[in-house]
């Protein structure tokens, strides 16, 4: 008895250490000093050339201020689940294990195979966040990850609902590490088809919302400290999207906020191909957290002024 005693004591002493010693452990180095905060805004079915065409200020304006390109791919399923999961993981599907793209309700829930942009950041003592307007989101709300989750679905799933509990949530929490899930644009292009006056709508609707939550930000104290990336799982064309088709894979790519290169368009930088996964892979550099040896995505350092090595200025 006196021998279990002793070796609980052991190792609750051998707990205690491993605690200190994790909370002990020093922050990550972020790269760049003036950048304490990510946000990830995606667009569900935001084609880029919708978005040039809408009448949207807001986003026109993270794009004159940042680095973009309209040329972006999505994963080539080109459909909702697998792309955010390879956005969120820095893989592809076959390496996520996410290939399905309807809510899964089964006693035991199935989350991606490799750790989610929250699971990294989380260990790291970040805090984040996960806002999103379908329910197929749980899937990457995996327990302990995710610091503040709210993900709506049915009527509540709207551009408006979504943009409310984002501004929520910054207001009262301020997170590390947010990421916000729009999906408006690809109900509308379900409905009335992509391309359609009706969608060229909802992408000005959403341009109000986006300047909601940067709005937030702003009153936070947050917005000078934080990198904006905005881009999309997919595009679209009639009424749906699908894969290998250039319409649904093409997304934008929008980097704004400190050590941004203002007005950068990445096609500028010789072979340079962005891909969805790279979105994972930036939001890591940037929050100091090394990239896994299996990431298929890579930091965009070129959207960055510490990261100008291909000969282009401005």
């Amino acid at each position: 008895m006196k021998g279990c005693v002793a070796w609980f004591r052991l190792l609750a002493c051998g707990l205690a250490g491993w605690t200190e010693a994790a909370l002990a452990a020093p922050p990550p180095v972020r790269p760049l000093p003036a950048v304490q905060r990510v946000l990830i805004i995606s667009v569900d079915g935001l084609r880029p050339d919708c978005l040039l065409l809408a009448d949207a200020p807001v986003l026109h304006g993270l794009i004159k201020n940042g680095a973009y390109t309209m040329w972006a791919r999505t994963v080539a399923e080109a459909i909702t689940l697998p792309a955010h999961t390879s956005m969120l993981t820095g893989v592809t599907s076959r390496k996520h294990g996410v290939e399905w793209n309807r809510d899964l309700p089964l006693f035991t829930p199935v989350y991606p195979q490799v750790p989610t942009i929250f699971e990294m950041a989380a260990r790291a003592g970040y805090r984040t966040a996960l806002v999103a307007g379908k329910a197929k989101f749980d899937t990457l709300n995996k327990p302990g990850t995710v610091t503040y989750a709210t993900i709506l679905s049915g009527d509540r799933g709207t551009d408006a609902g979504v943009a409310a509990a984002a501004v929520a949530v910054i207001e009262q929490h301020q997170p590390d590490l947010l990421f916000i899930h729009f999906p408006g644009v690809d109900t509308v292009g379900h409905a009335k088809g992509w391309g359609s006056p009706e969608q060229l709508a909802a992408v000005a609707a959403l341009d109000g919302h986006i300047q909601d939550v940067l709005a937030a930000l702003e009153r936070a104290g947050c917005r000078a400290h934080t990198v904006v990336i905005v881009t999309a799982d997919h595009g679209g064309a009639a009424l749906t999207h699908g894969p290998d088709d250039p319409r649904s894979r093409h997304i934008p790519w929008i980097a704004a906020g400190p050590g941004v290169r203002p007005g950068f368009d990445l096609t500028r930088v010789k072979g340079l191909q962005v891909n969805t996964e790279d979105t994972c892979a930036t939001a890591c550099w940037l929050l100091g957290l090394p990239p896994p040896d299996y990431f298929d995505g890579r930091a965009l350092t070129e959207a960055f002024e510490s990261g100008r090595q291909d000969g282009t200025k401005g």
